[in-house]
């Protein structure tokens, strides 16, 4: 049974840095496409940033695109969100999710992914 955790999460001033986390345990993520998805309070759900099984496409939200940098080391099981200039509307809970999918991805919505982390809370504040 695929599980996934995130870290990373934490308290950044604006314009700071945070990198999250996914490690996965049960199975190897080599055949698996992984996204990350925040949710702010009050508001629904939306795709941050999306990578396929071999990281050889990747998909980002318009409002993290330039900022955020998403990666994966297979060989660690582990998946990485880079997030730099953070701003205040960056604040949420951050999840990963996995799917069992091989080749190109070109979107990144919620519903396609089956296995989710429990979130990492990311604040952005001063």
């Amino acid at each position: 049974q695929l599980q996934l955790v995130e870290s990373g999460g934490g308290l950044v001033q604006p314009g700071g840095s945070l990198r999250l986390s996914c490690a996965a345990s049960g199975v190897t993520l080599d055949y698996y496409a992984i996204g990350w998805f925040r949710q702010a309070p009050g508001k629904e759900r939306e795709g941050v940033s999306c990578i396929s099984s071999s990281g050889g496409s990747t998909n980002y939200a318009d409002s993290v695109k330039g900022r955020f940098t998403i990666s994966r080391d297979n060989a660690k099981n582990t998946v990485y969100l880079q997030m730099n200039r953070l701003k205040p509307d960056d604040t949420a809970v951050y999840y990963c999710a996995a799917e069992g999918r091989l080749g190109y991805i070109s979107s990144c919505h919620d519903y396609d992914y089956g296995y989710w982390g429990q979130g990492t809370q990311v604040t952005v504040s001063s």
